[in-house]
């Protein structure tokens, strides 16, 4: 990797911050580049791309936009695999005619472009573009999100809150100012990329007819795609347009076309994040008739009143259902638990009661996906309930979503859902979104 634009006078400057950060941190060669010459930290600045002897993959551009162009002309000389563009100045700033000659640069040679007006990538282990010292960022642990934004803060953000759920990203891209590779283009990326399970975006606006061939190729995909839409608004309409310079178009009209094609339209960052862990572990979706295990009433009534807000289903149960669970549950429970969707075993259930109330639960012809909300400080929960409904879920072949409060001393019970790939919120509502999620992207 080339990065162009490196400073002997600036420790702070962005492309020091992304020439230091992958030099000393990751596996990638990297070479500083810089018209004037000189030394940085007693390694030579090359004056030009052309002067480095090997290939250079990628070359990542923090120059003046004046001197943008040119600088791509000389990639392209040096048959550099591809450019990212941190550089602003261009269309945001009204500069459109210099922009568009970087997109007729990009398309004429064949030569990929990310940005301009951008954070460029970050793959988990390989390498990171954003200017953003390493210390100060948060990043997920490497996983089968691959997430596209316009803009880099919102990217940045999303990742503290993959990091913070414990999701994983395959690649995180930010785009920008779109001047070549567009939100399509990663589209079709991903669905190759073997990595990547789900495919989330943060759209601000396309260009006219861009959705919906974006609808088009997502109708085709065989992986679940997740999108936060903004310029929903009058006022954010025209935020996105002077932030990115994008064309954010009839929100209405689009939200439901993607309903109709079966994309997870996210409505904030916290369903976004929510879906994409759900989705990661179960990809085929639901139709949204959820059962509910509670241990306490009063949670499964705050799931009932979330999934209702949301649109989700809790069915009658089988008569048989209820008579089974109760004949096997343990005695002492049998004439105190409450055997309606939702169910509540009461605190003084134990991990055999849990365990059958959901293998009996999956088993009804009404039901599609259990949330399981755990109450790991009744005394009859042992470490261990996590990893065995893991099992029952795995077991029966359907969804099951959990909640556990997100405490140090609750994290094995986390772990055993983790670990066999059952998605855990933190949060009753949290777990409801989740189930949401698999509605969203039911099969059409």
């Amino acid at each position: 990797m080339a990065v162009i634009g490196v400073s002997t006078s600036q420790d702070n400057h962005p492309a020091n911050v992304i020439y230091n950060k992958n030099h000393l941190r990751y596996p990638v060669k990297t070479f500083p580049v810089n018209p004037k010459g000189g030394m940085l930290n007693r390694e030579p600045l090359y004056t030009d791309v052309g002067e480095i002897d090997e290939h250079v993959d990628m070359a990542v551009i923090a120059v003046r936009a004046e001197y943008v162009s040119s600088v791509v002309e000389q990639c392209i000389k040096k048959d550099v695999g591809g450019a990212i563009i941190i550089s602003g100045g261009f269309a945001e700033s009204g500069n459109i005619e210099m922009q568009n000659r970087l997109g007729d640069m990009a398309k004429e040679a064949s030569f990929p472009i990310i940005g301009p007006n951008c954070l460029g990538i970050y793959a988990p282990d390989y390498v990171d573009t954003f200017f953003l010292p390493g210390e100060r960022m948060i990043h997920p642990r490497k996983g089968n999100i691959g997430f596209v934004s316009q803009s880099g803060g919102v990217l940045v953000d999303q990742m503290v809150k993959f990091a913070g759920q414990g999701i994983g990203v395959s690649l995180a891209v930010s785009i920008g100012n779109k001047a070549h590779i567009r939100e399509n283009d990663m589209l079709d990326w991903f669905e190759r990329d073997i990595g990547t399970k789900v495919i989330a975006f943060y759209i601000e606006g396309f260009e006219k007819g861009e959705g919906r061939e974006f609808i088009k190729k997502a109708e085709t995909c065989t992986k679940p795609i997740v999108v936060l839409k903004a310029g929903k608004s009058k006022k954010g309409m025209a935020a996105a347009s002077s932030h990115t310079a994008s064309l954010a178009g009839d929100y209405r009209v689009f939200s439901q076309i993607m309903k109709q094609h079966c994309v997870a339209e996210a409505d904030n960052e916290y369903e976004l994040t929510s879906f994409c862990e759900a989705l990661s572990c179960f990809p085929k979706g639901i139709n949204g008739n959820v059962g509910i295990i509670s241990l306490s009433g009063g949670h499964g009534v705050i799931a009932a009143d979330a999934c209702d807000l949301h649109g989700m289903t809790i069915p009658d149960l089988e008569k048989q259902t209820m008579d089974t669970i109760k004949a096997n549950v343990e005695p002492g429970i049998q004439n105190i638990v409450s055997l309606v969707n939702p169910l509540d075993l009461t605190g003084s259930a134990i991990d055999s009661d849990i365990v059958t109330a959901a293998r009996h639960l999956f088993r009804d012809p009404n039901v599609e996906c259990i949330i399981a909300l755990l109450i790991p400080y009744s005394p009859g929960v042992s470490a261990d309930i996590g990893a065995k409904l893991s099992q029952v879920a795995r077991n029966e072949g359907k969804p099951m979503i959990a909640y556990v409060p997100n405490e140090d001393k609750y994290s094995i019970i986390i772990e055993g859902f983790e670990l066999n790939n059952i998605p855990v919120s933190s949060s009753v509502d949290g777990a409801v979104l989740m189930a949401k999620a698999l509605k969203r992207c039911r099969p059409c």
